[in-house]
């Protein structure tokens, strides 16, 4: 196990806040040695339940190939040892992939998926706001696509506390996209019982996961079976078609991990200060109820061990 990229547990990125920054352009999309096994689960999911982690309205097309286009010209740049193009097809070092970038068909949104390990969403600015236009979501962090696909930004956030329709957070998000000009990044985490990446949670199952009383994991062995989930987001406005692209890059890693980290208690330290700071509502929606006091612990002995 090496040490976890991102660590926004630490209070660096409080739960339920904004908490966007500007981002340098080349550190736009993140590589790494897990490059394979990503795009083996993209094409998994997309071999099994096509339906389920694509969705994209007419018209958008267009969005989908600008999408596209810009992913290659920045990935064959930032990382030549690993893309390159010839003859229309973008191959992936190590991979033993070859993606045709010239000719993508009816979903170039798709193909361009199938470059990185990132998720990629398309907003685009209607009557009721900034709606899912189209997307890519093979790693969702406790939502489905289909749910929320066509919907405005206020409603997506609907089941978030503080973040649904008519509140001040959604006032600000819809004024950030309007004015979104540079590349922004956003970090937010989770904790999940196994190590998936695709892990769907609709809202109805998520009502009735926040009135559980049991732990989530087996046996109440946080140790054992809490993996940290840690997205990061980052989102910038297309030049051409206005559409504002979305993506969400998921990091998971084991809980125990911390405890081989240099800076391990003041990263278990900060962490249960996050999990205590969170109220019942937030609890409910991260599903942590029945299990943040055992985290704690778990955390607690680990800052001792020190």
């Amino acid at each position: 196990m090496t040490d976890p990229t991102h660590t926004p547990y630490d209070g660096s990125s409080k739960p339920f806040a904004i908490g966007l920054k500007q981002a340098e352009p080349r550190d736009w999309i993140e590589l790494d040695g897990h490059l394979d096994a990503y795009l083996a689960e993209k094409d998994r999911l997309y071999a099994e339940i096509p339906d389920k982690v694509f969705v994209a309205e007419p018209g958008t097309k267009q969005s989908q190939r600008e999408v596209l286009d810009l992913l290659v010209a920045h990935l064959t740049e930032r990382f030549p040892e690993t893309y390159r193009v010839e003859e229309g097809r973008c191959s992936i070092a190590g991979t033993g992939r070859s993606i045709d970038v010239q000719n993508p068909g009816d979903s170039p949104l798709v193909a361009a998926s199938k470059l990185v390990q990132e998720d990629l969403i398309l907003m685009r600015r209607g009557d009721d706001g900034w709606r899912l236009a189209a997307g890519s979501l093979c790693f969702p962090s406790s939502w489905r696509l289909t749910e929320k696909f066509g919907q405005p930004i206020d409603k997506i956030h609907g089941p978030v506390p503080d973040f649904g329709p008519g509140t001040r957070m959604a006032e600000l998000i819809a004024r950030m996209f309007d004015k979104l000009t540079v590349l922004v990044e956003r970090f937010n985490w989770s904790i999940q019982a196994d190590g998936s990446l695709y892990h769907p949670l609709s809202d109805r199952q998520r009502l009735a996961r926040s009135a559980e009383t049991e732990s989530t994991f087996p046996g109440a062995d946080v140790a054992a079976h809490a993996f940290i989930r840690v997205e990061r987001q980052t989102l910038r406005k297309l030049p051409v078609s206005g559409d504002i692209l979305f993506t969400i890059r998921i990091h998971l890693d084991p809980l125990a991990v911390l405890a081989r980290h240099d800076e391990r208690a003041r990263l278990a330290a900060s962490f249960a200060d996050q999990l205590m700071s969170l109220d019942r509502q937030q609890l409910d929606y991260k599903g942590l109820v029945a299990d943040r006091d055992r985290l704690v612990g778990f955390l607690s002995e680990m800052k001792k061990a020190g």
